[in-house]
């Protein structure tokens, strides 16, 4: 029977991906889970596996091409049917929210003025041709409602005929990577300006600015940064932490560390087991902003911002506040390497919560992150470093050097007072500064 194979979703904040190239051509036999074709989003090129076995006989997203999340983008024939929740089931009658993972705060207060919400019900989204028509058979010309084609609105057609500029050389500028009445212009311009002042080839004009084309993975970073900066007000609040205790843990359990376990003991399993306790203390940390309202997420999924060579990815340890340090130091030891070589799943990036951004390896001192929309907040370690410090002392002040981190937070401040920003803080630097060279971490 023939089967809809559809993009699936990777987190509520991702709505699209590119797609990549195709690992499978039409006419190939299949086994499920087989890898089918990579996909680039704002957070993890991945690969997307085969959902069920049989043979792929039609492909309806080329490569290149931006797909909405939940579009079909293949057809196969499979020997058996295959089952698929369709994602718009919910009835007339059901709870708009009950599909939602997490605590609706109702009437909370928000805000330096407490303002209260007014409405306390959630509005059901309006069914879009994405999620209404995407159980249903479709051909090649007809799933331009499923996925973002580089269609182009009659003002442009007219524009760059008339200069006869050839729209699929352009870089779309415009939502999800259009082009737009500025970009004809621009190419327009730029022709004419590089007519009036031609060199030699081979020969670059001196102070002659350099075009970079961005990869579909930094073109959905920027739209993602974008978005986020545009849609969250943020706030910043920093604290100071003395790491002394943490650093000759670390120092005095190394080798220990990793001879029992086979993995390397790094200061960002410590720092993450910390955090996810002070969430577990701060659910307003843990949370977003939805339809008006202030979901507190019951799971404490904290991602963690890795640097790759393609950009920055976000890769997600699970239940993270319920894990020991040998086993957050085991997940970072798989997820973090997967992120760098870009062979991430679709479960590595799937469901954060709350990101944990480490720039202190990199040797920054102060920053003030983007938060990961739609989250609540991001927190920055930073560097370590060995500073003077004034310690009272019976009395006596005493200048001693100790080990010192900053870590900083930016957070939703629809969501999160500055008053709660910093009992997060403190929990934090409670936490850390509570250990010392014989703690019993686990």
């Amino acid at each position: 029977m023939a089967f809809n194979i559809e993009l699936p979703h990777v987190g509520e904040s991702v709505t699209e991906a590119v797609i990549g190239k195709w690992l499978k051509a039409p006419g190939d036999t299949i086994e499920k889970y087989d890898p089918l074709v990579e996909v680039i989003t704002d957070k993890v090129a991945m690969d997307v596996p085969s959902p069920a076995t049989g043979i792929l006989t039609k492909i309806f997203a080329t490569e290149g091409e931006t797909v909405l999340m939940g579009a079909v983008i293949a057809e196969m024939d499979t020997a058996e049917e295959v089952v698929v929740a369709p994602a718009s089931t919910q009835s007339a009658t059901s709870s708009p929210s009950a599909s939602r993972i997490g605590t609706l705060v109702q009437g909370a207060n928000v805000g330096p003025t407490g303002g209260a919400f007014l409405d306390t019900s959630l509005s059901t989204p309006e069914p879009t041709p994405a999620t209404s028509d995407a159980g249903k058979g479709i051909s090649s010309g007809s799933r331009s409602s499923l996925t973002r084609k580089k269609g182009f609105s009659p003002v442009v057609t007219r524009l760059a005929a008339e200069h006869d500029v050839d729209l699929d050389s352009l870089i779309g500028t415009g939502l999800g990577g259009r082009v737009s009445k500025k970009d004809v212009l621009a190419a327009v311009e730029h022709r004419r300006v590089s007519a009036s002042t031609s060199y030699p080839r081979g020969i670059i004009a001196e102070g002659e600015d350099e075009i970079i084309e961005p990869t579909p993975i930094r073109r959905m970073i920027a739209d993602h940064m974008v978005k986020a900066v545009s849609e969250i007000p943020h706030a910043w609040s920093a604290i100071e932490v003395d790491v002394t205790g943490m650093v000759e843990w670390r120092t005095a359990n190394k080798e220990r560390f990793e001879s029992e376990n086979g993995v390397r003991l790094t200061y960002l399993p410590i720092a993450l087991s910390v955090v996810a306790g002070a969430l577990r203390s701060n659910p307003r940390l843990n949370s977003n902003w939805l339809d008006g309202k202030i979901v507190l997420k019951k799971a404490i999924n904290v991602g963690v911002a890795v640097a790759a060579d393609g950009g920055l990815v976000v890769p997600v340890v699970h239940n993270a506040a319920d894990a020991t340090v040998t086993e957050l130091a085991g997940v970072l030891d798989g997820v973090v390497p997967r992120s760098r070589s870009g062979n991430m799943t679709i479960e590595d990036v799937r469901g954060g919560t709350f990101t944990l951004n480490n720039t202190g390896s990199l040797g920054s001192v102060w920053g003030g992150a983007i938060i990961n929309h739609p989250q609540a907040a991001i927190l920055t370690t930073e560097a370590i470093v060995k500073r003077p410090v004034v310690i009272s002392n019976g009395g006596n002040d005493d200048i001693v050097v100790r080990s010192m981190m900053n870590i900083c937070l930016s957070f939703d401040h629809r969501i999160i007072d500055g008053a709660e920003a910093s009992e997060f803080l403190q929990s934090v630097k409670s936490g850390i500064e509570a250990i010392s060279s014989d703690s019993d971490l686990r």
